[in-house]
């Protein structure tokens, strides 16, 4: 798995766990805002970015990867800030390997598995080429927030992944359920959702503030699933991540 590190070598260590269908440079402009108060530790996940010729398998691999980059790369521990799927393996990071994840970021998380995931996959399964269409990617590109910026990253990127890592990191996605060990994570975590994102993204939010008693919920005005790229300041205004 590609990692890249970028931040202040000095200070704490700052892992960042991308969404399904981009990479790690979605996190540059959080990067740029956070400056010299972490060390940010960027990876992309199998099956993205530079990691695409490894598919993505499952989560439960996936979060076993991060458990090695956390182990060599901040052996005494992280903040770990996930969003969407990178936010699901941020909660199973935190339920299975505590003492590894100092405090935790959880945005815009799906916690609730949708009732008929067959359906969800089999058309996406049909409509999977278009993703190598650029005309296609762009207005996928609006639909999440990526800026002008970014957009480069994200037709390449999205051009090379394979149908096997999309239908699996998305069925995991969709299907995902809140771990036990969750409810026991003692650290200090924080529950971002957009106001503009669908019910089930806020219903999911308050499941996941609720099986954490002391975590914190927020819900961000005028953003809809895509945070990190629409308030990309909020990350530097709210590290670390404390109650």
């Amino acid at each position: 798995m590609y990692v890249d590190e970028v931040g202040n070598a000095q200070a704490p260590p700052l892992l960042l766990l991308h969404g399904g269908g981009v990479a790690g440079w979605m996190w540059r402009p959080v990067a740029e805002r956070l400056g010299a108060k972490a060390r940010i530790i960027v990876p992309d996940l199998p099956g993205h970015g530079n990691s695409a010729a490894e598919p993505y398998r499952s989560h439960e691999s996936t979060a076993q990867a991060l458990v090695k980059v956390l182990e060599e790369r901040a052996p005494h521990g992280a903040t770990v800030a996930g969003f969407s799927l990178g936010a699901q393996l941020t909660i199973l990071l935190a339920a299975t390997r505590p003492d590894l994840v100092t405090s935790a970021l959880v945005v815009s998380a799906q916690a609730k598995p949708l009732r008929f995931p067959g359906a969800t996959l089999g058309l996406l399964a049909a409509t999977a080429p278009l993703a190598r269409q650029e005309w296609f990617t762009k207005l996928q590109a609006k639909q999440l927030f990526i800026p002008d910026e970014l957009l480069a990253d994200y037709v390449r990127d999205s051009a090379r992944t394979s149908r096997a890592t999309l239908l699996a990191s998305v069925g995991e996605n969709i299907r995902f359920t809140l771990p036990a060990g969750w409810s026991e994570f003692k650290n200090p975590a924080l529950v971002m959702v957009g106001e503009r994102e669908r019910g089930l993204m806020h219903a999911s939010a308050r499941a996941i503030h609720s099986a954490a008693p002391g975590s914190r919920l927020i819900t961000v005005p005028d953003c809809g699933h895509g945070i990190p790229l629409q308030r990309p300041d909020l990350f530097a205004d709210h590290h670390p991540f404390g109650p």
